[in-house]
């Protein structure tokens, strides 16, 4: 399943971990240093003004002669209170909040070098012939998530600035211009469509990612179709069970590392304007409430998930084996007439209709308890914040990022609670495949195969 398209699959999925985690510690203690040798953000950003420094004291001696004009500029206005004249450099701003401020470039660049220096190492050690779709294509996938949370994080920001201006322009009439509010709509349009677009391309993009590596599992199991061909269901595992495996393995692939991806970005929010709630119910004052609560509700509906759907993987699995077998009887019945006979038939299906029958009874509870976490959960965050939004504390801005930055963190919480019914799935296709897997030899090489379709020499 995964040795057929990725180099070393334990080597390479346990070095992206080690190398994310040491990207980041880097980031965060030796950034800054980096930052001022190879850091593109001061030739495309204006710099951040130095602050001005104190005036001076009042007490000063009256005689002292007054300052003239900096020399470094010449039309700054002379300090008049004995102070020392403050040079203003002439490009720099007090404060850049811009959308690809200095900060923020510097950080997608951080990110761009890392993730290029993972993809060099792996073209020269251990490449195989699924380099560009494996390797490149995963860490290519893996940025462009990365970069549509950033966005997310932006919209947050900008939603607090909006809704404030909205507030104020429900409580006080015409106190906003329009062109200030139509210009906020634009600003959130123009990094809006630019991002739909890309998500399109990605879904696009995903889509031959998971063919590729569907291509690369029949490639290397028709390798061995001699000696696997007797096995039970072989035909629809390399046909149907590659398919399904490699697009389910990208869909939560890609889902789960949004997730962590959103957590890293969004907990600082969330720890941040937690310091706005004042008290939780019943608990009262809490350092990161929200943060606290998001947490505490994912993990309790996680563990009750797993807790009531524990069967389901092995139910599924069986109702595989009970589809392949009454599927291949019909198969075997196209070309002979002594087979597939009614009775044979009719027991069959008798299987197939038992174990469905037992997947909607199991499925009937498990959804049972699904369904009422996912719709409660998402009022969690209102009672958390009714202390403070009766005591008044809270702006409509800061109650709508804070209601986003919930929702973020508490999704990323709840992945494998939200996930579970395509986790159960995946894990019935694995184990049909990893079962699969056993009656090919150990000691073959699985076979090289172009991008082109032709046995590789």
């Amino acid at each position: 399943m995964f040795r057929s398209f990725f180099p070393e699959p334990k080597l390479f999925f346990s070095s992206a971990v080690i190398w994310m985690v040491l990207a980041t510690v880097i980031f965060f203690v030796a950034g800054g240093p980096i930052r001022s040798l190879v850091g593109l953000d001061r030739f495309l950003a204006p710099a951040i003004c130095a602050p001005a420094p104190a005036t001076a004291d009042s007490t000063a001696p009256s005689n002292e002669a007054p300052a003239t004009q900096s020399a470094a500029n010449p039309n700054a206005p002379a300090a008049t209170d004995g102070s020392a004249p403050v040079a203003t450099p002439a490009n720099c701003v007090a404060e850049d909040t811009n959308f690809l401020n200095g900060a923020k470039l510097w950080e997608y660049q951080f990110v761009l070098m890392v993730a290029i220096a993972f993809c060099v190492f792996w073209y020269f050690y251990k490449r195989n012939e699924w380099y560009w779709w494996s390797v490149v294509s995963s860490t290519a996938i893996l940025l462009v998530l990365y970069f549509n949370v950033q966005v997310d994080a932006w919209i947050n920001d900008w939603s607090g600035t909006f809704f404030n201006m909205v507030q104020q322009a429900l409580s006080q009439p015409r106190s906003v211009e329009p062109a200030t509010f139509y210009g906020q709509v634009f600003i959130l349009f123009a990094v809006l469509m630019p991002n739909i677009l890309v998500l399109v391309l990605l879904n696009f993009y995903t889509s031959h990612y998971v063919f590729r590596w569907r291509k690369a599992m029949n490639s290397y199991y028709m390798a061995y179709w001699p000696s696997i061909r007797t096995t039970e269901g072989a035909a629809q595992r390399v046909q149907e069970d590659t398919m399904r495996f490699a697009d389910t393995v990208e869909d939560l692939g890609t889902s789960f590392f949004s997730s962590l991806i959103t957590l890293v970005v969004f907990l600082p929010l969330l720890w941040g304007f937690s310091q706005h709630i004042t008290e939780l119910p019943i608990l009262g004052a809490v350092p990161g409430s929200l943060v606290w609560v998001a947490l505490v509700a994912a993990a309790l509906g996680t563990a009750m998930l797993a807790l009531v759907g524990i069967k389901l993987p092995g139910l599924n699995f069986a109702n595989q084996r009970v589809e392949a077998a009454y599927r291949k009887e019909l198969v075997y019945g196209e070309d002979n007439a002594d087979r597939a006979e009614p009775v044979t038939a009719r027991q069959l299906f008798a299987n197939v209709q038992k174990n469905y029958f037992r997947l909607y009874f199991h499925y009937t509870y498990f959804n049972l308890a699904r369904y009422a976490y996912l719709n409660l959960v998402g009022y969690v965050p209102l009672l958390a914040m009714s202390p403070s939004i009766l005591a008044g504390t809270l702006t409509l801005g800061l109650y709508q990022q804070i209601s986003t930055a919930f929702s973020q963190v508490s999704s990323s919480f709840q992945f494998f609670a939200r996930a579970w019914t395509t986790i159960v799935n995946l894990l019935s296709v694995y184990q049909r495949l990893h079962q699969f897997e056993g009656f090919i030899p150990s000691d073959q090489e699985p076979i090289k195969e172009s991008l082109s379709g032709a046995p590789a020499q």
